[in-house]
Protein backbone atom coordinates (compact mmCIF):
# COMPACT_ATOMS: atom_id res chain seq x y z
CA UNK A 1 0.00 0.00 0.00
CA UNK A 2 1.04 3.29 -1.02
CA UNK A 3 0.67 5.65 2.08
CA UNK A 4 1.25 9.79 2.20
CA UNK A 5 0.97 11.97 5.62
CA UNK A 6 -0.77 15.22 4.26
CA UNK A 7 -0.66 18.01 7.72
CA UNK A 8 -2.89 20.49 6.76
CA UNK A 9 -2.27 24.10 8.33
CA UNK A 10 -3.39 27.45 8.83
CA UNK A 11 -2.57 30.18 10.50
CA UNK A 12 -6.00 31.67 11.45
CA UNK A 13 -6.27 29.21 14.85
CA UNK A 14 -9.36 30.81 17.32
CA UNK A 15 -7.24 30.04 20.50
CA UNK A 16 -4.12 30.33 19.39
CA UNK A 17 -3.54 32.64 16.29
CA UNK A 18 -0.66 31.96 14.40
CA UNK A 19 0.45 29.13 16.89
CA UNK A 20 2.03 26.95 13.78
CA UNK A 21 4.39 29.71 13.29
CA UNK A 22 5.92 29.90 17.06
CA UNK A 23 9.03 28.33 17.57
CA UNK A 24 9.56 25.40 19.75
CA UNK A 25 13.27 25.08 20.99
CA UNK A 26 14.08 27.89 17.90
CA UNK A 27 11.80 25.78 15.21
CA UNK A 28 8.75 26.76 14.01
CA UNK A 29 5.86 23.66 15.17
CA UNK A 30 4.77 22.92 11.44
CA UNK A 31 8.38 22.37 10.69
CA UNK A 32 8.85 20.30 13.35
CA UNK A 33 5.56 18.38 12.79
CA UNK A 34 6.93 18.14 9.50
CA UNK A 35 10.09 16.51 10.13
CA UNK A 36 9.04 14.66 12.96
CA UNK A 37 6.55 12.82 10.12
CA UNK A 38 9.29 11.86 7.74
CA UNK A 39 11.62 10.53 10.52
CA UNK A 40 8.75 8.08 11.20
CA UNK A 41 9.65 6.58 7.45
CA UNK A 42 6.08 5.37 7.67
CA UNK A 43 5.07 7.19 4.56
CA UNK A 44 6.35 7.33 1.34
CA UNK A 45 5.75 11.10 1.05
CA UNK A 46 4.67 13.96 3.20
CA UNK A 47 3.56 17.02 2.59
CA UNK A 48 1.97 19.93 4.02
CA UNK A 49 -1.06 21.35 2.82
CA UNK A 50 -1.99 24.89 3.61
CA UNK A 51 -3.32 28.30 2.05
CA UNK A 52 -0.98 30.47 3.92
CA UNK A 53 1.96 32.12 1.87
CA UNK A 54 3.69 32.38 5.54
CA UNK A 55 3.76 28.77 6.17
CA UNK A 56 4.35 27.79 2.53
CA UNK A 57 8.22 30.30 2.61
CA UNK A 58 9.03 27.79 5.97
CA UNK A 59 8.45 25.25 3.82
CA UNK A 60 10.63 26.48 1.19
CA UNK A 61 13.16 27.44 3.62
CA UNK A 62 14.09 23.88 4.18
CA UNK A 63 12.89 22.11 1.07
CA UNK A 64 10.50 21.11 2.24
CA UNK A 65 6.82 19.67 0.36
CA UNK A 66 3.70 21.48 0.39
CA UNK A 67 0.11 21.67 -1.87
CA UNK A 68 -1.56 24.75 -2.02
CA UNK A 69 -5.14 24.82 -0.59
CA UNK A 70 -7.93 27.65 -0.78
CA UNK A 71 -8.90 29.24 2.00
CA UNK A 72 -12.74 28.25 3.02
CA UNK A 73 -12.11 25.30 4.22
CA UNK A 74 -13.68 24.78 8.21
CA UNK A 75 -11.60 21.58 9.07
CA UNK A 76 -8.20 19.66 8.36
CA UNK A 77 -9.98 16.76 6.50
CA UNK A 78 -11.41 18.64 4.30
CA UNK A 79 -8.48 20.89 3.62
CA UNK A 80 -6.44 17.62 2.76
CA UNK A 81 -9.59 15.90 0.89
CA UNK A 82 -9.27 19.25 -1.66
CA UNK A 83 -5.42 18.25 -2.85
CA UNK A 84 -6.29 14.43 -2.16
CA UNK A 85 -8.19 14.02 -5.47
CA UNK A 86 -5.19 14.46 -7.67
CA UNK A 87 -2.78 12.03 -5.42
CA UNK A 88 -2.42 8.10 -6.23
CA UNK A 89 -2.03 6.98 -2.85
CA UNK A 90 -3.72 3.96 -1.34
CA UNK A 91 -3.83 5.39 2.39
CA UNK A 92 -3.83 9.44 3.34
CA UNK A 93 -2.99 9.85 6.91
CA UNK A 94 -4.39 13.11 8.58
CA UNK A 95 -1.38 14.62 10.73
CA UNK A 96 -2.16 17.72 12.99
CA UNK A 97 0.15 20.63 12.32
CA UNK A 98 0.04 21.33 15.93
CA UNK A 99 1.30 17.94 17.50
CA UNK A 100 4.90 18.08 16.50
CA UNK A 101 5.71 14.71 18.85
CA UNK A 102 4.73 11.83 16.47
CA UNK A 103 5.33 8.58 17.18
CA UNK A 104 6.45 5.93 14.84
CA UNK A 105 4.96 2.44 16.52
CA UNK A 106 1.33 4.22 16.99
CA UNK A 107 1.56 5.27 13.36
CA UNK A 108 2.62 2.02 12.33
CA UNK A 109 -0.35 0.52 14.01
CA UNK A 110 -2.49 2.85 12.58
CA UNK A 111 -1.92 2.66 8.79
CA UNK A 112 -1.14 -1.74 9.31
CA UNK A 113 -4.72 -1.83 10.13
CA UNK A 114 -5.55 -1.39 6.78
CA UNK A 115 -4.06 -4.85 6.04
CA UNK A 116 -8.00 -5.50 7.05
CA UNK A 117 -10.28 -4.46 3.49
CA UNK A 118 -13.17 -3.62 5.75
CA UNK A 119 -11.52 -0.49 7.42
CA UNK A 120 -12.05 2.76 5.68
CA UNK A 121 -11.03 5.14 8.12
CA UNK A 122 -9.31 4.87 11.34
CA UNK A 123 -7.74 6.83 14.28
CA UNK A 124 -5.99 6.73 17.75
CA UNK A 125 -7.00 6.59 20.97
CA UNK A 126 -5.87 5.61 24.59
CA UNK A 127 -6.83 5.51 28.12
CA UNK A 128 -7.57 8.29 29.97
CA UNK A 129 -5.29 8.54 33.44
CA UNK A 130 -7.80 9.67 35.87
CA UNK A 131 -11.07 11.44 36.30
CA UNK A 132 -9.82 14.47 35.90
CA UNK A 133 -8.54 14.18 32.31
CA UNK A 134 -11.74 12.64 31.93
CA UNK A 135 -14.20 15.47 32.55
CA UNK A 136 -11.80 17.64 30.61
CA UNK A 137 -13.74 19.60 28.20
CA UNK A 138 -10.72 20.09 25.73
CA UNK A 139 -10.19 15.79 25.78
CA UNK A 140 -12.65 14.60 23.52
CA UNK A 141 -13.73 11.15 24.25
CA UNK A 142 -14.71 8.25 22.41
CA UNK A 143 -16.92 5.71 23.24
CA UNK A 144 -16.23 2.01 21.38
CA UNK A 145 -17.61 -1.21 20.49
CA UNK A 146 -16.27 -4.94 21.68
CA UNK A 147 -14.43 -4.79 18.29
CA UNK A 148 -13.11 -1.16 18.94
CA UNK A 149 -15.26 0.98 16.39
CA UNK A 150 -16.08 3.90 17.61
CA UNK A 151 -20.09 4.36 18.79
CA UNK A 152 -19.81 8.04 19.97
CA UNK A 153 -17.56 11.16 20.32
CA UNK A 154 -18.07 13.61 22.90
CA UNK A 155 -16.13 16.61 24.72
CA UNK A 156 -18.74 16.55 27.24
CA UNK A 157 -17.30 15.20 30.78
CA UNK A 158 -18.20 11.67 31.57
CA UNK A 159 -18.82 10.59 35.11
CA UNK A 160 -17.40 6.94 35.62
CA UNK A 161 -14.93 5.06 37.84
CA UNK A 162 -12.72 4.25 34.30
CA UNK A 163 -13.78 0.28 34.73
CA UNK A 164 -15.92 -1.57 32.99
CA UNK A 165 -16.85 1.19 30.66
CA UNK A 166 -15.38 1.53 26.86
CA UNK A 167 -14.42 5.23 27.19
CA UNK A 168 -11.26 6.49 25.73
CA UNK A 169 -9.20 9.50 24.70
CA UNK A 170 -9.74 10.33 21.72
CA UNK A 171 -5.93 11.08 19.76
CA UNK A 172 -6.72 13.42 16.35
CA UNK A 173 -4.58 11.58 13.79
CA UNK A 174 -7.00 10.40 10.79
CA UNK A 175 -6.05 7.37 8.16
CA UNK A 176 -8.44 6.95 5.42
CA UNK A 177 -8.49 4.80 1.93
CA UNK A 178 -8.15 7.51 -0.55
CA UNK A 179 -11.73 6.97 -1.69
CA UNK A 180 -13.50 7.41 2.13
CA UNK A 181 -11.35 10.63 2.02
CA UNK A 182 -13.37 12.18 -0.82
CA UNK A 183 -16.56 10.45 0.22
CA UNK A 184 -16.17 11.96 3.74
CA UNK A 185 -15.29 15.68 2.16
CA UNK A 186 -18.71 15.51 0.24
CA UNK A 187 -20.88 14.39 3.36
CA UNK A 188 -23.04 17.34 4.67
CA UNK A 189 -21.99 18.31 8.19
CA UNK A 190 -24.00 17.17 11.06
CA UNK A 191 -25.51 19.38 13.89
CA UNK A 192 -23.60 16.78 16.19
CA UNK A 193 -20.41 18.11 14.29
CA UNK A 194 -21.05 21.31 15.06
CA UNK A 195 -22.31 21.25 18.24
CA UNK A 196 -19.22 19.37 19.77
CA UNK A 197 -16.87 20.55 17.09
CA UNK A 198 -15.56 17.34 15.67
CA UNK A 199 -15.27 16.65 12.38
CA UNK A 200 -15.12 12.64 12.98
CA UNK A 201 -18.80 12.88 13.90
CA UNK A 202 -19.98 13.60 10.48
CA UNK A 203 -18.82 10.39 9.30
CA UNK A 204 -20.81 8.01 11.80
CA UNK A 205 -23.76 10.48 12.01
CA UNK A 206 -23.60 9.05 8.63
CA UNK A 207 -23.85 5.52 9.18
CA UNK A 208 -20.39 4.41 9.08
CA UNK A 209 -17.52 3.16 11.07
CA UNK A 210 -14.05 4.18 12.53
CA UNK A 211 -11.68 1.78 13.63
CA UNK A 212 -10.13 2.99 16.92
CA UNK A 213 -6.63 2.25 17.12
CA UNK A 214 -5.56 1.67 21.25
CA UNK A 215 -1.99 3.34 21.99
CA UNK A 216 0.08 4.13 24.92
CA UNK A 217 1.05 7.63 23.50
CA UNK A 218 -1.07 10.78 23.65
CA UNK A 219 2.04 13.39 22.11
CA UNK A 220 1.72 17.05 23.15
CA UNK A 221 -1.65 19.40 20.92
CA UNK A 222 -0.15 23.10 21.00
CA UNK A 223 -3.82 25.00 21.48
CA UNK A 224 -2.97 27.65 23.81
CA UNK A 225 0.16 29.73 24.79
CA UNK A 226 0.34 26.93 27.89
CA UNK A 227 0.77 24.27 26.13
CA UNK A 228 3.76 25.58 24.04
CA UNK A 229 5.44 26.12 27.10
CA UNK A 230 4.71 21.92 28.08
CA UNK A 231 6.16 21.18 24.62
CA UNK A 232 9.33 23.08 25.39
CA UNK A 233 9.86 21.13 28.73
CA UNK A 234 9.02 17.81 27.17
CA UNK A 235 11.54 18.55 24.32
CA UNK A 236 14.07 18.99 27.20
CA UNK A 237 13.68 16.09 28.58
CA UNK A 238 14.30 13.87 25.49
Amino acid sequence: MKKIALIPARVESKRFYGKLLKKLSGVPIIIRTYQSALKTNVFDEVYVVTDSDQIIDLLKSINGNYLKSSSHHESGTDRIAEVAVDLEYDIIVNLQGDEPFINKSSIEKLVNEFKNIEVEMASLMRKFNDKEELNNPNNVKVIVDKDNYSINFSRIPMISDLKNINIYKHIGVYAFRKKTLIEFSKMKKTMMEKKERIECLRYINHGKKIKMVKTDFSGISIDTPQDLIRAEEYLKKQ
